[in-house]
């Protein structure tokens, strides 16, 4: 007991001993406090920025790509179930999110300076951010899509045929993502002139890229557009 008894009037005397003018226990109790204030005002920041009020707040969103949204069948749809804008653009997993708001810095820098605070701006700079966003969804495998859709909860029978046809073949076995057909799915597109719109059947090694017809466009956009 002697010896654990030296112990803790060891610990104490550090702790209690004066730092300059403060306890180096005060200072240690004040930096734990201070670093939970600051995580809390962190966190909630973070989630503030999370929230579609705050997506929608400027015209620019509001205007443009959240009026497109609300007319798609992720806004309203049978089942009642709706995707806000920071479901399909900002990570769920943490670190995947601070990356993506760290990302994000450069839309406050064009809120500063107008990049698009015109519709005719936003026109002229749409299949820019749009092909930015294209290929964000790309590299991560259309993570965002994936929070919801699981390909392998897909009941393939219940589909369209094409619709059946083309995740079997491409989406389960990775040769492409859904960003890749579904560019549309939630907001108008830009001018696509020289642009893959992504809904043509993937060339495979044996045979080229050949365009689909009339009647596979038509057929894969009304399922694009769902």
């Amino acid at each position: 007991m002697s010896w654990l008894g030296r112990k803790i009037r060891w610990v104490w005397n550090i702790v209690s001993s004066p730092a300059g003018t403060l306890g180096i226990g005060f200072l240690t109790l004040g930096g734990f406090i201070g670093g939970v204030i600051f995580w809390g005002a962190f966190n909630t920041a973070l989630e503030v920025t999370n929230t579609e009020k705050f997506c929608t707040s400027c015209h620019e969103m509001r205007d443009n790509v959240y009026e497109e949204l609300t007319r798609t069948i992720h806004f309203s749809n049978r089942s009642g179930v709706r995707a806000s804008c920071p479901d399909c653009h900002v990570p769920h997993n943490w670190t995947d999110k601070i990356a993506r708001k760290m990302q994000a810095s450069k839309e406050v820098w064009g809120k500063i300076f107008g990049t698009i605070d015109t519709r005719q701006k936003f026109l002229d700079k749409r299949l820019e951010l749009a092909q930015h966003e294209w290929a964000r969804l790309k590299s991560n495998d259309s993570l965002e899509c994936r929070n919801c859709h699981t390909a392998g909860a897909m009941d393939f029978s219940r589909q369209a045929p094409r619709a059946a046809e083309m995740h079997t073949k491409y989406l389960l076995t990775g040769q492409a993502t859904c960003i890749d057909c579904h560019k549309g799915i939630a907001h108008e597109l830009p001018d696509m002139t020289g642009v893959d719109p992504g809904w043509q059947i993937p060339a495979t090694p044996a045979e080229p890229q050949q365009g689909a017809s009339a009647d596979e466009k038509a057929a894969l956009r009304d399922y694009v557009e769902g």
